[in-house]
């Protein structure tokens, strides 16, 4: 009989991210085809408390709490040290937990101590006569593959934007758990993050906008015009709240001069890149290629923008291709915004 922790961080306002929520999901269901299965939930952080309230409804037996001021920001020493504290105290045999930053930086490592195994960036979990599977992908999106492990205790992240959000409802047990964390001689004085202006990665933004390298090439007139892709880009982004991608050709770019200054290799899409999970996709001066289209597989409407008729997104990668100006275009689609 397998017991299974779900292990999540509490944020800052006492409440849980929606990674977390789609993980308490993704347990529910697992928990729901293991015969026997019991269930739990494991949080940690300064309100740990009032964010279990989150899980209510979700069929989870009890949850498990450790709760310290030291527990507010992200910290590995603690973190860790607080997350086997609750692996030891549920006994449980299946540990899953988001895949968000924080807890991807400590699992690893709480896995070795608990002796246990671990995967990351699962997409999908399973069951077939009482022996869980989990499914992620491999060697960048081109190849899925399915895990199935007998050591326990078994570690698994869960890929974000995959399974639905946890509607809390009714009441959750709590139970605190002591935990000896380790002094800190670490000390988080603030955070500085870009204004909502400045921010071009969304993931929760319902469209992906692409941007190729033929924003930055030479124009029908023989001059390359950087300042206006510029300004037309971010003025589809200030009026639509799209996410902003680009493809390798373009972010490689910023190191030779005469690029978007506002594009990073975090932007990047692709085989070397990240993979995007919008709703629906928009690519402009970029040639569709292969290895930047893979980085598409979970973008389900797909429309591009490019000049020639037979590039990559006329072979079946795109749902519409509009073979104009992307200039042109992307001016008229803002003027459409604006008014």
């Amino acid at each position: 009989m397998e017991t299974i922790l779900l292990l999540v961080a509490a944020e800052e306002d006492g409440g849980l991210g929606k990674p977390a929520l789609e993980a308490a999901t993704a347990a529910r269901e697992l928990a729901a085809r293991l015969e026997g299965a019991k269930l739990l939930a494991g949080i940690f952080g300064a309100q740990a408390g009032r964010a279990g309230a989150a899980l209510a409804g979700a069929g989870f037996g009890e949850a498990l709490l450790v709760e310290h001021e030291s527990l507010a920001r992200a910290r590995f020493a603690t973190d860790a040290a607080a997350c086997q504290a609750l692996v030891a105290a549920s006994g449980a045999s299946l540990v899953l937990a988001p895949a968000t930053s924080r807890l991807q930086r400590v699992l690893a490592a709480v896995s070795a101590r608990c002796r246990g195994a671990v995967d990351t960036h699962a997409t999908a979990l399973g069951a077939e006569s009482g022996a869980v599977h989990a499914t992620r992908w491999f060697y960048r999106q081109r190849m899925v593959g399915r895990v199935s492990r007998e050591r326990r205790p078994w570690f698994l992240s869960l890929e974000p934007g995959v399974f639905a959000p946890h509607a809390a409802s009714g009441d959750l047990v709590s139970r605190p758990v002591p935990a000896p964390l380790p002094e800190s001689r670490t000390r988080v004085e603030g955070l500085r993050s870009p204004s909502s202006g400045a921010q071009t990665i969304r993931p929760d933004a319902p469209l992906l906008f692409v941007a190729g390298a033929g924003w930055c090439k030479k124009q029908a007139d023989g001059l390359a015009h950087v300042s206006e892709a510029e300004r037309l880009i971010l003025g589809f982004l200030g009026k639509s709240g799209a996410s902003l991608g680009g493809s390798k050709s373009v972010v490689d770019q910023k190191g030779e001069g005469g690029a978007l200054s506002f594009l990073t290799h975090l932007n990047q899409v692709g085989q070397t890149g990240s993979t995007p999970r919008h709703a629906k996709g928009l690519a402009t001066c970029c040639h569709g290629e292969e290895p930047h289209t893979v980085g598409w597989r979970f973008v389900s409407g797909r429309r591009a923008v490019n000049l020639d008729a037979n590039c990559g997104w006329a072979q079946g990668k795109a749902d519409v291709l509009y073979v104009a100006d992307a200039f042109k275009v992307m001016a008229r689609v803002n003027e459409l915004l604006a008014g």
